[in-house]
């Protein structure tokens, strides 16, 4: 900065933006490939001319919607830049110029000497700070993880624009990455060849009501994600003969797990419970507003990942379940989580904020004069991943109640994003949540390159929460093994399904 040189973007900027503009020159020619095949489907199966104009209008609409979104991102890059560019070349004229007049001085009296050191320290802590807030604008891999997050948004939206009809369709979402959609119909295939190697409706286990063993319940529609949480639990216990895990999915996904299991049983003695949502018959349009709200088309999200709310109603024998994400793994033995003194609250959860980030604040709307009055912006927040939950407490205090009232509540998401299940949990176990020590659940292996090697090896369970799920491409490589390793990869079905294991 010293001799006045003109701004001039450094090596590892030019290669974020050349790698950025890589990515959206990709992402987008992948989509436009991965739709023609589709659009030539509607095209060829459309038996009138109004047919293939709606496929046709349909297409259009989705590029425009794209490409609309990655020009908002570009426009926004330039503008970042350019502000930026001024303000490090304001700041360096700046700075050059005030180490000229400290040059040209002789010996000054102390009156006014101070002055110039006073605005000499000022500028040298302004330039220190302006340069610490712009790293990140020059880390190639963080300009990478922002842009995937962006690709996945727009992929998020183009889906959610896509769902419409019966509820099943909705649950269905058109997310899910085509790897998983596969395997999936591969497994119904299998089960479909050979329908009398697999029964319909097994029988239930004493150990599915045995509170005296150590129960899981899992949420989701992906079977190899949830293969990987029950494997690398079991050969994580001491004793997996007394660990049951529960695994709810949705009706048309049931038969996909039936078949895994049914050709990969669960090693050393564990018990594996599967069921679909619709085997519990309170769970209807009737009695939960999450049904009500989804048959009347004003929500538009993954049923699964509210039915944790209704753990309570599900297993009426347990005392005590542990809740564990699909994008976990287990590295230690969980026994312990049924011993740790909750002091009466229902809910056992990592706390995630530090400092003044990641509290009540950033989730719930304090607008609104119900969410002022109730909860403390600067409460807080923990997250789902590993949750111990009493269910005896749960019922004594009519979480679940609670949880209904927050609905209806939030019916036009004013008070919190209704695409996020969070927010509704932070606000259902408002002030009955206990902070577990924070190495049963070390969390952002899905979005943070940095987690050091010692805080990953000495947690009991490592979470992939983020974008970059493990079974994806844009896992970060440091991490993926972590999850691999724990893939039944004899599954021929993945290798057909074209898993980049």
């Amino acid at each position: 900065m010293a001799g006045g040189r003109p701004f001039r973007p450094s090596a590892p900027r030019r290669a974020a933006f050349a790698a950025l503009l890589t990515l959206l020159l990709l992402a987008s020619l992948a989509f436009l490939l991965s739709s023609a095949p589709a659009a030539a489907s509607s095209r060829s199966s459309a038996s009138s001319p109004p047919s293939r104009l709606a496929a046709i209008r349909r297409h259009a609409a989705d590029h425009a919607a794209v490409l609309a979104a990655y020009a908002a991102h570009a426009r926004k890059l330039k503008e970042a830049s350019a502000a930026q560019s001024l303000s490090f070349s304001t700041l360096s004229s700046d700075l050059s110029a005030l180490s000229s007049r400290l040059a040209s001085r002789g010996p000054l009296p102390e009156d006014a000497r101070r002055p110039l050191e006073k605005e000499a320290r000022e500028r040298i802590k302004h330039a220190r700070l302006l340069a610490a807030d712009s790293k990140e604008g020059f880390d190639t891999q963080s300009k990478i993880q922002k842009l995937s997050d962006t690709v996945f948004a727009v992929g998020e939206q183009l889906a959610r624009s896509r769902r419409a009809g019966r509820m099943s369709s909705r649950i269905a979402a058109g997310s899910t990455p085509k790897s998983l959609h596969c395997l999936a119909m591969r497994l119904l295939e299998a089960r479909l060849a050979k329908s009398s190697a697999f029964a319909d409706d097994p029988d239930p286990s004493p150990a599915f009501e045995d509170p005296s063993l150590y129960h899981y319940a899992i949420f989701s529609d992906n079977v190899l994600a949830v293969s990987v949480v029950i494997a690398s639990a079991t050969r994580a216990a001491a004793d997996p003969s007394r660990h049951v895990f529960h695994v709810v999915t949705a009706p048309m996904y049931l038969p996909a797990f039936r078949v895994w299991f049914a050709r990969r049983p669960p090693p050393l003695g564990v018990h594996v419970q599967l069921i679909a949502y619709s085997d519990f018959p309170f769970l209807n349009a009737s009695s939960s507003p999450v049904f009500r709200q989804i048959e009347a088309g004003k929500r538009d999200v993954t049923l699964v990942d509210y039915l944790r709310f209704y753990l309570p109603d599900m297993f009426p024998a347990l005392q005590r379940v542990v809740l564990l994400e699909d994008d976990v793994v287990v590295q230690k033995d969980l026994a312990a989580l049924w011993h740790v003194d909750l002091d009466g609250k229902v809910n056992g959860a990592v706390e995630m904020c530090f400092g003044g980030f990641r509290r009540y604040r950033k989730y719930l709307n304090f607008t609104q004069a119900i969410v002022r009055d109730r909860f403390s912006p600067s409460a807080c927040a923990w997250e789902y991943g590993v949750n111990v939950f009493d269910l005896e407490a749960w019922r004594r205090d009519g979480c679940t109640e609670l949880f209904h009232q927050y609905m209806e509540l939030n019916v036009d998401g004013a008070l919190w994003d209704p695409t996020s299940v969070l927010p509704a949990g932070l606000m259902t176990f408002y002030g009955n949540t206990k902070p577990l020590d924070k190495s049963w659940h070390v969390m952002g292996l899905g979005y943070n390159p940095s987690i050091s090697p010692e805080v990953i090896r000495g947690a009991a369970v490592i979470h992939f929460n983020g974008n970059m799920k493990p079974w994806l491409d844009v896992a970060f490589n440091q991490y993926k093994a972590l999850w691999t390793k724990h893939v039944d990869t004899e599954m021929e079905f993945l290798t057909l399904c074209n898993f980049g294991l």
